[in-house]
């Protein structure tokens, strides 16, 4: 048999990894680029950085960028742009805030791309003030701004509920000739229903078929909801029954939101019906729908069919939230049943840490404080070790420094999730320094302990 040597170039390699990422064949791109066959350009990086950021898998996103770093590659704005939008699409705020400061940092300037994400990620984070700054900064910068950076900031003011703000921009859309999405009408609907004022919210809907966008399911919902909060259940229903009349077709969202009026009446056989009525025609039920069923159920005192709707729930495969537990919690509060009430809690915690949902896990810790239900030592482990999975190692160690002062011990997996986190960092020094810190405090180390000492960064 011949054999046929291929000598690679870093332009063939770069190809090879780009086609592999195109069928989603990440491992192996990883793979092949692991092997050295040429040595990585800012080309090929780049390539493998935006694949990770979309699958996405940011533990192997951090790493790149630090092999980046150390070989001297830069990140350009196109990866800025991916990185802020995917970390403010999965809650990472924390790790866009970040992305701030080294863009402002680097002086990098940005496109109108990267300006729509970094607006988008400030009005995600709540800081709309400085979300209108970078506005300001495009537009000085003669980067004229469209249709989705209008919507960003839009969105942004109207969760802040700076209504007055928002119709500024609006009316500056209309003034330009800016196309105003359906989507745009129904966020500003949407905050003027949460501020209870439903009149300016029909203004609008009146504004928006003027321009020739009829009201879909949503905007049907945004209004019913608005009349919920001001205790208008039947208007709010009779509207969202009008809905199939004006030939719209209800949707998730606007069935769930009966279901939610039927249960706070407290008429579960109607609530029931419609929920059937809704997977009769195709429509599969969510965590909302099910929230609003379980909710019901606990303020009514149907304690059994509640947690018979939460089994439901998980075999038709919606997936319980923080809301689903927080009324669990509070109905078991309601019943006395404290144990069962921790128990629920450490075990969804445990749940969202595992999967490196840390803004969730933290939001279940408020919940748990605020029933007098106090963390225990496997609540600070789960979270400690979801930190560590994020790449959060110094957001662990914060964890990890706080637990003595509530009276808590680490245990060794606490002790190994940490030194785990940190060898993996590179940071062996400390590692070693909190191992002999363990076996000082009289904790054992397990072979798992050991074998997490002796893990290294490894190198792309």
């Amino acid at each position: 048999m011949v054999e046929f040597h291929v000598k690679f170039t870093v332009y063939s390699m770069t190809v090879v990894i780009d086609g592999l990422c195109k069928i989603w064949e990440f491992s192996k791109a990883r793979k092949f680029m692991d092997e050295k066959v040429a040595k990585p350009n800012d080309c090929t990086y780049k390539i493998l950085l935006n694949t990770y950021i979309k699958k996405p898998d940011f533990v192997v996103v951090k790493e790149i960028l630090r092999t980046m770093e150390k070989e001297g590659w830069g990140i350009n704005v196109k990866s800025y742009t991916l990185l802020i939008k995917h970390y403010s699409t999965f809650g990472k705020l924390e790790e866009v805030k970040r992305l701030f400061m080294e863009i402002e940092e680097k002086g990098i300037k940005p496109d109108v791309h990267l300006y729509t994400s970094m607006i988008s990620g400030y009005s995600k984070m709540g800081n709309v003030r400085k979300a209108s700054q970078v506005f300001a900064e495009m537009t000085d910068r003669g980067i004229v701004p469209d249709g989705h950076t209008y919507g960003a900031l839009i969105n942004g003011l109207c969760k802040a509920g700076q209504m007055q703000a928002a119709e500024l921009l609006l009316t500056e859309m209309q003034s330009k000739g800016i196309h105003i999405t359906r989507a745009i009408f129904n966020m500003m609907m949407d905050g003027y229903c949460k501020q209870g004022n439903v009149d300016e919210a029909l203004r609008l809907q009146r504004i928006m078929e003027g321009e020739g966008h009829e009201p879909d399911a949503n905007a049907y919902n945004i209004i019913a909801t608005g009349l919920c909060k001001l205790d208008l259940h039947d208007e709010a229903k009779r509207l969202l029954l009008s809905m199939v009349d004006g030939g719209v077709v209800p949707n998730v969202l606007a069935y769930t939101t009966l279901i939610d009026i039927c249960c706070k009446k407290g008429n579960f056989a109607e609530a029931k019906r419609t929920l059937s009525e809704m997977e009769t025609k195709g429509i599969k039920s969510n965590t909302g729908t099910y929230n609003a069923l379980i909710d019901g159920y606990f303020k009514h005192g149907n304690f059994i069919d509640a947690k018979r709707a939460l089994s439901e729930m998980e075999t038709k495969g919606a997936k319980p939230n923080t809301k689903t537990y927080t009324v669990l919690i509070d109905g078991y509060c309601k019943q006395g049943n404290f144990v069962k009430a921790k128990r629920t809690l450490i075990e969804m915690e445990n749940g969202y840490c595992k999967k490196g949902m840390m803004n969730e896990a933290y939001k279940l810790r408020i919940v748990m404080e605020s029933k007098d239900l106090i963390p225990n030592v496997y609540t600070y482990t789960s979270l400690v070790h979801g930190e560590c999975k994020s790449g959060k190692v110094d957001d662990a160690l914060k964890l990890f420094n706080e637990m003595p002062t509530k009276g808590l011990v680490p245990n060794v997996v606490t002790y190994t999730a940490v030194i785990s986190g940190l060898s993996k960092e590179g940071r062996s020094d400390e590692a070693l320094r909190l191992y002999n810190q363990m076996i000082e405090a009289g904790v054992i180390p397990d072979a798992a302990a050991f074998s997490a000492l002796s893990v290294r960064n490894s190198s792309l």
